[in-house]
């Protein structure tokens, strides 16, 4: 991808982001900008389903460019995210060379260790990606991830590269575009966010979350998708287990119109609201007369049409 396509400015990131339907402020405009410039890691932090994941994927999209996404989760190691050698091919190639008597010992550990048999995970397939289309990588949820795990990017995401012990260290020769996502179950390291740059992605306010929806479910009613953005934003003002973010918000909104539903009623709500609230005891303690007086609210608010 020549650098001719990228954005020239904060306004042409926004306008990408736009494109592809993300409703961003102009802050992370700014450093999605720079993060696109200065070919930095960008690290975005927020609550679960506040629209972090999704900054890659529009990039890839509004790019047009791959998207390589490494899932991090407990135990997540190198032979995971960066490469493994592919051990039945080893063997198959051995025994090949036995039954042919072309068995070379000085050789054999050489060729059997070569990129051949080399299977290419996450973060080397990003380093190794076409130098005139570099992908965006997409580093999920690493706060799930090991310690371990963190401090092993830090030479990738300093140099953008990675050693093997067998093959020497490689570079990428067109930097990937870095994104990563963490949900803050655990603190990350200082070292790592010193080599990234930083943005707090937090809940919508009732402007933004309402233009989200609109982007995204432009087929839902205009009254609709105003009383389930209210009473999304009263919800998040209760004690919750798992507060909604805005892919509740979404999922809601999308099953309300696959259900042919222009308005909410107490009945709508009472039947839904369980793509709002992920856990037992959230729902048992919204649904229900809660639930309604938090709808009553959202209609009062709600402009008649």
């Amino acid at each position: 991808m020549p650098n001719a396509t990228l954005p020239t400015s904060i306004d042409d990131t926004q306008a990408l982001l736009a494109r592809e339907h993300y409703v961003a402020e102009r802050g992370l405009a700014t450093s999605v900008y720079l993060a696109l410039t200065l070919r930095r890691p960008l690290l975005l932090e927020g609550e679960a389903g506040v629209g972090k994941t999704e900054i890659a994927k529009v990039l890839a999209a509004g790019l047009d460019s791959e998207l390589i996404r490494l899932q991090c989760y407990e135990g997540l190691d190198v032979t995971h995210a960066v490469y493994e050698w592919n051990y039945a091919r080893q063997l198959l190639e051995i025994r090949m060379r036995e039954a042919s008597g072309a068995v070379d010992q000085e050789n054999l550990a050489t060729d059997l260790f070569g990129p051949d048999f080399l299977i290419k995970r996450p973060l080397l397939r990003a380093l190794q990606a076409p130098t005139d289309q570099p992908p965006v990588l997409l580093i999920d949820e690493l706060d799930r991830a090991d310690e371990e795990f963190e401090g092993y990017l830090l030479e990738m995401l300093s140099d953008y590269q990675v050693t093997i012990p067998e093959l020497g260290t490689i570079r990428a020769t067109n930097a990937p575009i870095v994104v990563i996502t963490s949900n803050r179950t655990r603190e990350l390291h200082d070292a790592l966010k010193r080599r990234c740059l930083y943005w707090w992605i937090d809940y919508p306010d009732f402007e933004k979350e309402y233009r989200i929806v609109t982007e995204k479910v432009p087929e839902a009613p205009a009254r609709l998708a105003e009383q389930v953005t209210r009473f999304i934003q009263q919800l998040r003002g209760t004690e919750l287990y798992k507060v909604s973010g805005v892919s509740e918000t979404l999922d809601w909104i999308t099953a309300l119109v696959a259900l042919n539903h222009e308005e909410l009623t107490r009945e709508i709500v009472d039947e839904t609201l369980g793509l709002v609230l992920k856990t037992q005891e959230d729902l048992q303690a919204i649904r229900g007369e809660q639930a309604h007086a938090l709808l009553e609210h959202s209609l009062l608010q709600t402009e008649t049409p």
